[in-house]
Protein backbone atom coordinates (compact mmCIF):
# COMPACT_ATOMS: atom_id res chain seq x y z
CA UNK A 1 0.00 0.00 0.00
CA UNK A 2 1.20 3.48 -0.76
CA UNK A 3 2.38 5.38 2.28
CA UNK A 4 0.45 8.42 3.36
CA UNK A 5 1.79 11.51 1.65
CA UNK A 6 1.88 14.43 4.04
CA UNK A 7 3.63 17.76 3.99
CA UNK A 8 5.53 17.42 7.24
CA UNK A 9 8.87 18.83 8.21
CA UNK A 10 11.16 17.07 10.64
CA UNK A 11 10.82 18.82 14.00
CA UNK A 12 14.55 19.56 14.12
CA UNK A 13 15.12 20.55 10.47
CA UNK A 14 15.42 24.08 9.14
CA UNK A 15 14.23 25.02 5.63
CA UNK A 16 17.04 26.43 3.49
CA UNK A 17 15.35 29.69 2.39
CA UNK A 18 15.10 30.89 5.98
CA UNK A 19 17.94 32.15 8.19
CA UNK A 20 19.22 29.38 10.43
CA UNK A 21 18.83 31.38 13.65
CA UNK A 22 15.58 33.25 13.00
CA UNK A 23 14.15 34.06 16.41
CA UNK A 24 10.62 34.84 17.52
CA UNK A 25 8.96 36.09 20.65
CA UNK A 26 5.89 34.13 21.64
CA UNK A 27 3.58 36.67 19.96
CA UNK A 28 5.69 36.56 16.78
CA UNK A 29 5.65 32.76 16.86
CA UNK A 30 1.88 32.79 17.27
CA UNK A 31 1.56 35.01 14.20
CA UNK A 32 3.95 32.94 12.06
CA UNK A 33 2.50 29.57 13.06
CA UNK A 34 -1.10 30.85 13.26
CA UNK A 35 -1.50 29.32 16.70
CA UNK A 36 -2.77 31.35 19.70
CA UNK A 37 -0.18 32.18 22.34
CA UNK A 38 -2.21 30.40 25.03
CA UNK A 39 -2.18 27.24 22.89
CA UNK A 40 1.61 27.44 22.54
CA UNK A 41 1.90 27.69 26.32
CA UNK A 42 -0.47 24.73 26.70
CA UNK A 43 1.64 22.59 24.35
CA UNK A 44 4.72 23.50 26.36
CA UNK A 45 3.03 22.60 29.64
CA UNK A 46 2.11 19.15 28.24
CA UNK A 47 5.61 18.51 26.93
CA UNK A 48 4.62 18.45 23.25
CA UNK A 49 6.58 21.62 22.41
CA UNK A 50 10.18 22.07 23.47
CA UNK A 51 10.83 25.05 25.77
CA UNK A 52 12.20 28.33 24.38
CA UNK A 53 15.54 29.91 25.16
CA UNK A 54 15.20 32.47 27.95
CA UNK A 55 17.40 35.56 27.77
CA UNK A 56 16.73 38.07 30.47
CA UNK A 57 12.96 38.13 30.82
CA UNK A 58 12.19 37.29 27.19
CA UNK A 59 11.54 33.83 25.70
CA UNK A 60 12.90 33.28 22.20
CA UNK A 61 11.69 30.61 19.78
CA UNK A 62 13.35 29.35 16.59
CA UNK A 63 12.29 27.74 13.32
CA UNK A 64 12.24 24.32 14.99
CA UNK A 65 9.31 25.51 17.10
CA UNK A 66 7.39 26.59 13.99
CA UNK A 67 7.97 23.20 12.39
CA UNK A 68 6.94 21.39 15.58
CA UNK A 69 3.69 23.39 15.78
CA UNK A 70 2.86 22.46 12.18
CA UNK A 71 3.51 18.80 12.94
CA UNK A 72 1.35 18.94 16.07
CA UNK A 73 -1.51 20.41 14.03
CA UNK A 74 -1.21 17.66 11.41
CA UNK A 75 -1.23 14.95 14.06
CA UNK A 76 -4.27 16.49 15.71
CA UNK A 77 -6.04 16.45 12.34
CA UNK A 78 -5.46 12.68 12.38
CA UNK A 79 -7.31 12.37 15.67
CA UNK A 80 -4.41 12.12 18.15
CA UNK A 81 -4.82 13.67 21.59
CA UNK A 82 -2.11 15.97 22.85
CA UNK A 83 -0.65 13.43 25.30
CA UNK A 84 -0.36 10.84 22.52
CA UNK A 85 1.27 13.48 20.31
CA UNK A 86 3.76 14.28 23.07
CA UNK A 87 4.72 10.62 23.48
CA UNK A 88 5.11 10.18 19.71
CA UNK A 89 7.26 13.29 19.35
CA UNK A 90 9.47 12.25 22.27
CA UNK A 91 10.04 8.90 20.54
CA UNK A 92 10.83 10.67 17.27
CA UNK A 93 13.31 13.01 18.98
CA UNK A 94 15.03 10.01 20.59
CA UNK A 95 15.30 8.27 17.22
CA UNK A 96 13.06 5.40 18.39
CA UNK A 97 10.36 6.06 15.77
CA UNK A 98 10.68 7.01 12.11
CA UNK A 99 8.01 9.60 11.29
CA UNK A 100 7.44 8.48 7.70
CA UNK A 101 7.12 4.83 8.75
CA UNK A 102 4.74 5.75 11.59
CA UNK A 103 2.54 7.76 9.22
CA UNK A 104 2.36 4.80 6.85
CA UNK A 105 1.30 2.47 9.68
CA UNK A 106 -1.18 5.08 10.91
CA UNK A 107 -2.81 5.28 7.49
CA UNK A 108 -3.26 1.51 7.34
CA UNK A 109 -4.58 1.26 10.89
CA UNK A 110 -7.10 4.06 10.25
CA UNK A 111 -8.38 2.58 6.98
CA UNK A 112 -12.04 1.51 7.30
CA UNK A 113 -12.97 -2.14 7.57
CA UNK A 114 -16.48 -1.65 6.20
CA UNK A 115 -18.02 0.75 3.71
CA UNK A 116 -20.84 1.90 5.97
CA UNK A 117 -20.77 5.59 6.83
CA UNK A 118 -23.58 7.60 8.49
CA UNK A 119 -25.89 9.40 6.06
CA UNK A 120 -29.27 11.07 5.92
CA UNK A 121 -32.30 9.49 4.28
CA UNK A 122 -35.70 10.90 3.41
CA UNK A 123 -39.00 9.49 4.59
CA UNK A 124 -39.60 8.04 1.13
CA UNK A 125 -36.18 6.34 1.11
CA UNK A 126 -37.01 4.64 4.41
CA UNK A 127 -40.31 3.34 3.07
CA UNK A 128 -38.58 2.17 -0.09
CA UNK A 129 -35.98 0.26 1.95
CA UNK A 130 -38.73 -1.21 4.14
CA UNK A 131 -40.86 -2.34 1.22
CA UNK A 132 -43.93 -1.13 3.08
CA UNK A 133 -45.57 1.99 4.48
CA UNK A 134 -46.57 0.48 7.80
CA UNK A 135 -48.09 3.10 10.12
CA UNK A 136 -45.70 3.90 12.97
CA UNK A 137 -42.63 2.53 11.15
CA UNK A 138 -40.64 5.75 11.33
CA UNK A 139 -41.52 6.29 14.99
CA UNK A 140 -40.48 2.72 15.80
CA UNK A 141 -37.13 3.17 14.05
CA UNK A 142 -36.47 6.41 15.93
CA UNK A 143 -37.51 4.86 19.27
CA UNK A 144 -35.20 1.90 18.68
CA UNK A 145 -32.26 4.19 17.91
CA UNK A 146 -32.00 3.09 14.28
CA UNK A 147 -32.88 6.57 12.99
CA UNK A 148 -32.48 10.11 14.31
CA UNK A 149 -34.88 12.75 13.08
CA UNK A 150 -33.39 16.05 11.91
CA UNK A 151 -36.10 18.24 10.46
CA UNK A 152 -37.43 16.68 7.27
CA UNK A 153 -34.71 14.02 7.03
CA UNK A 154 -33.48 11.13 9.13
CA UNK A 155 -29.91 10.28 10.08
CA UNK A 156 -28.84 6.65 10.19
CA UNK A 157 -25.49 5.85 11.76
CA UNK A 158 -25.35 2.59 9.79
CA UNK A 159 -27.23 2.44 6.49
CA UNK A 160 -26.26 -1.23 6.10
CA UNK A 161 -27.67 -2.23 9.50
CA UNK A 162 -30.82 -0.18 8.84
CA UNK A 163 -31.32 -2.06 5.58
CA UNK A 164 -30.85 -5.40 7.36
CA UNK A 165 -33.28 -4.42 10.12
CA UNK A 166 -35.97 -3.47 7.59
CA UNK A 167 -35.46 -6.70 5.65
CA UNK A 168 -35.82 -8.68 8.86
CA UNK A 169 -39.05 -6.88 9.72
CA UNK A 170 -40.38 -7.61 6.25
CA UNK A 171 -39.55 -11.27 6.92
CA UNK A 172 -41.67 -11.17 10.10
CA UNK A 173 -39.14 -10.30 12.85
CA UNK A 174 -40.27 -7.23 14.79
CA UNK A 175 -37.96 -4.27 15.28
CA UNK A 176 -37.86 -4.79 19.05
CA UNK A 177 -36.30 -8.21 18.58
CA UNK A 178 -33.90 -6.83 15.97
CA UNK A 179 -32.83 -4.00 18.30
CA UNK A 180 -32.11 -6.45 21.13
CA UNK A 181 -30.08 -8.62 18.75
CA UNK A 182 -28.07 -5.58 17.62
CA UNK A 183 -27.32 -4.65 21.25
CA UNK A 184 -26.04 -8.17 21.98
CA UNK A 185 -23.83 -8.19 18.88
CA UNK A 186 -22.39 -4.72 19.55
CA UNK A 187 -21.61 -5.59 23.15
CA UNK A 188 -19.87 -8.90 22.50
CA UNK A 189 -18.25 -8.13 19.15
CA UNK A 190 -16.94 -4.83 20.55
CA UNK A 191 -15.37 -6.66 23.48
CA UNK A 192 -13.91 -9.27 21.13
CA UNK A 193 -12.31 -6.58 18.95
CA UNK A 194 -10.83 -4.90 22.02
CA UNK A 195 -9.36 -8.17 23.29
CA UNK A 196 -7.91 -9.00 19.85
CA UNK A 197 -6.16 -5.63 19.67
CA UNK A 198 -4.76 -6.26 23.16
CA UNK A 199 -3.36 -9.60 21.94
CA UNK A 200 -1.49 -7.88 19.10
CA UNK A 201 -0.16 -5.19 21.44
CA UNK A 202 1.08 -7.79 23.92
CA UNK A 203 2.80 -9.73 21.13
CA UNK A 204 4.65 -6.57 20.11
CA UNK A 205 5.64 -5.88 23.72
CA UNK A 206 6.90 -9.47 24.05
CA UNK A 207 8.99 -9.10 20.89
CA UNK A 208 6.95 -11.67 18.94
CA UNK A 209 5.80 -9.02 16.43
CA UNK A 210 7.39 -5.84 15.12
CA UNK A 211 5.42 -2.57 15.52
CA UNK A 212 5.33 -2.21 11.73
CA UNK A 213 3.51 -5.57 11.55
CA UNK A 214 0.46 -3.84 13.02
CA UNK A 215 0.23 -1.89 9.78
CA UNK A 216 0.03 -5.02 7.63
CA UNK A 217 -3.74 -5.19 7.96
CA UNK A 218 -4.68 -5.52 4.29
CA UNK A 219 -4.64 -9.31 4.60
CA UNK A 220 -6.16 -9.31 8.09
CA UNK A 221 -9.29 -7.39 7.08
CA UNK A 222 -10.86 -9.90 4.65
CA UNK A 223 -9.51 -12.91 6.54
CA UNK A 224 -10.66 -11.51 9.86
CA UNK A 225 -14.16 -10.82 8.54
CA UNK A 226 -14.33 -14.31 7.03
CA UNK A 227 -13.18 -15.87 10.31
CA UNK A 228 -15.90 -13.98 12.24
CA UNK A 229 -18.52 -15.17 9.74
CA UNK A 230 -17.41 -18.79 10.05
CA UNK A 231 -17.08 -18.79 13.85
CA UNK A 232 -20.45 -17.07 14.32
CA UNK A 233 -22.11 -19.41 11.82
CA UNK A 234 -20.81 -22.52 13.55
CA UNK A 235 -21.82 -21.15 16.95
CA UNK A 236 -25.38 -20.47 15.74
CA UNK A 237 -25.60 -23.97 14.23
CA UNK A 238 -24.58 -25.42 17.59
CA UNK A 239 -27.07 -23.33 19.58
CA UNK A 240 -29.99 -24.08 17.26
CA UNK A 241 -29.17 -27.79 17.19
CA UNK A 242 -29.03 -27.78 21.01
CA UNK A 243 -32.39 -26.00 21.12
CA UNK A 244 -33.94 -28.62 18.84
CA UNK A 245 -32.42 -31.62 20.66
CA UNK A 246 -33.48 -30.30 24.08
CA UNK A 247 -37.16 -30.41 23.11
CA UNK A 248 -37.67 -26.73 23.93
CA UNK A 249 -38.67 -25.98 20.34
CA UNK A 250 -41.57 -28.45 20.52
CA UNK A 251 -42.66 -27.01 23.86
CA UNK A 252 -42.58 -23.49 22.45
CA UNK A 253 -44.68 -24.54 19.47
CA UNK A 254 -47.20 -26.21 21.75
CA UNK A 255 -47.42 -23.17 24.02
CA UNK A 256 -48.01 -20.83 21.07
CA UNK A 257 -50.63 -23.18 19.62
CA UNK A 258 -52.52 -23.37 22.93
CA UNK A 259 -52.36 -19.62 23.30
CA UNK A 260 -53.83 -19.04 19.86
CA UNK A 261 -56.57 -21.64 20.45
CA UNK A 262 -57.50 -20.03 23.74
CA UNK A 263 -57.59 -16.60 22.10
CA UNK A 264 -59.99 -17.86 19.42
CA UNK A 265 -62.23 -19.42 22.04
Amino acid sequence: MMLLEVDVVSPMSTPDPRPERTEYTIDELAAVARVPSRTIRFYQSRGALMPPEIRGRVAYYVQGHVDRLKLIAQLQDRGLRIDAIRDLLVSIDRGEVDLAEWLGIEQQVQAPWVNDKPRTVSEEEVYELAGSRRPGLLADLVRRGMLERHGDVYLTQSPALLSIALKLELAGIDLGTVAQAWDILRKHVGRTASELVDVFIRRVEEGKLEPRDLGQLDALRPLGMEAVRLIFGRAMEHELRTLYESGRMAKLQGRVHRGRRGHRA
